[in-house]
C-alpha cells in the first residue's frame, strides 16, 4: 500500500490575505513560485502511480515548479466554492456574523453557479478521489496538488472522520503532508512539512 501525498499550493495574492479563494483563479505570487519550487527536494525522485491536480492555476503551477511528473487535471480538486464569502476574509466576515465559522455555518450563495458548499458536500467528493486513487495506492504512491480547505477535509474522509473535522489539520501554503498506514489503518505520517 503506497502513501497518499499532499500538496498544497504555493502562496497567492489572497492566500497572503486571507481572503477565501476558491473559484477566483489567482496565480502565484513570486514567493509562491520560490515556495513551489522549494518542493521538489521532497517530491522529486519518487515513483507516483497517480498524480492529480486541481484544474486551477495555482495547483498545477506548483505541481510544474516542484517537478511532479504525469500531473492529471481532476475537477474534484477544486477548493471549497465560498459562495457569497468568496474575496472576504473572515475578520471582514466576523464584523457581521462574530461567532460564525465555516466548518459548522458554511456560507451564503454567491453569483450563479456558486451556491456555496457544506462540509458535506465536499466530504462527498472527498470521498470520490479516494475512492478513484484506492487502485493506484495498491501500487504504489499518490500525489495530490490542490488547496487548503479541501486537503484538510479530504485527510479527515481518508481517517474515518466526519468531513467537518477537517477543521483540526491547519494547512499551511506550499506545504507536503503524507497519509500512511500502521496495521491496515490510515495514519498521518507527516504534516505540514516544508524543506
Amino acid at each position: 500500500m503506497g502513501d497518499l501525498l499532499l500538496v498544497r499550493h504555493g502562496e497567492t495574492e489572497w492566500s497572503r490575505s486571507g481572503q477565501h479563494t476558491s473559484w477566483t483563479d489567482l496565480p502565484l505570487t513570486g514567493q509562491g513560485e520560490e515556495q513551489a519550487k522549494s518542493l521538489a527536494p521532497l517530491l522529486t525522485g519518487r515513483t507516483y502511480a497517480r498524480a492529480l491536480s486541481s484544474p486551477l492555476s495555482r495547483a498545477l503551477r506548483t505541481a510544474e515548479l516542484a517537478g511532479i511528473p504525469g500531473v492529471e487535471p481532476d475537477p474534484d480538486l477544486h477548493e471549497w466554492d465560498y459562495g457569497g464569502y468568496e474575496g472576504v476574509t473572515t475578520a471582514e466576515i466576523h464584523r457581521t456574523r462574530p461567532d460564525w465559522d465555516l466548518w459548522t455555518d458554511g456560507v451564503p450563495p454567491g453569483p450563479e453557479g456558486h451556491p456555496g458548499e457544506s462540509p458535506d458536500r465536499i466530504g462527498a467528493r472527498a470521498d470520490r478521489v479516494l475512492a478513484r486513487v484506492a487502485p493506484a495506492l495498491a501500487e504504489g504512491d499518490v500525489v495530490l496538488v490542490a488547496h487548503a480547505h479541501f486537503l484538510r477535509v479530504l485527510t479527515a474522509r481518508r481517517l474515518g472522520l466526519p468531513a467537518a473535522d477537517g477543521r483540526l489539520f491547519q494547512l499551511a501554503t506550499a506545504t507536503v503532508s503524507r497519509l500512511s498506514t500502521e496495521h491496515g489503518r490510515p495514519v498521518i505520517a507527516e504534516w505540514n512539512v516544508r524543506p
